[in-house]
């Protein structure tokens, strides 16, 4: 489910997420979305690197991003897949790093 917010961001963020939509095609939301949720993936890998395991590393997602900037047309069923998973991963990665948090406070 989504949720609108309003959220102020710098103007040079803006400009980059409006460079990313155009270039992939994708809405605004869509790019600042997919943005923190790469952020969120690499942030619990690198926090908890012994305890959070994710197929996403970085490498992996550089070089899916490669792949659709050469033949965007071809994998574009493909890649809508893969972003629904990284976004499953990236709210896995979230809950993970609230629980890890929420109990390191109770410790």
């Amino acid at each position: 489910m989504l949720k609108r917010y309003q959220v102020l961001i710098n103007d040079w963020l803006a400009d980059y997420a409006k460079f990313i939509s155009e270039k992939y095609d994708w809405s605004f939301s869509e790019a600042i979305r997919l943005t923190m949720c790469v952020s969120t993936i690499n942030w619990a890998a690198a926090l908890y690197p012994d305890k959070f395991r994710t197929r996403y590393t970085y490498k992996k997602l550089v070089g899916m991003m490669k792949r659709y900037q050469k033949a965007p047309d071809m994998l574009d069923e493909s890649f809508k897949s893969e972003l629904s998973k990284i976004y499953f991963e990236a709210r896995k990665a979230a809950e993970f790093i609230i629980a890890q948090e929420k109990n390191r406070k109770r410790r």
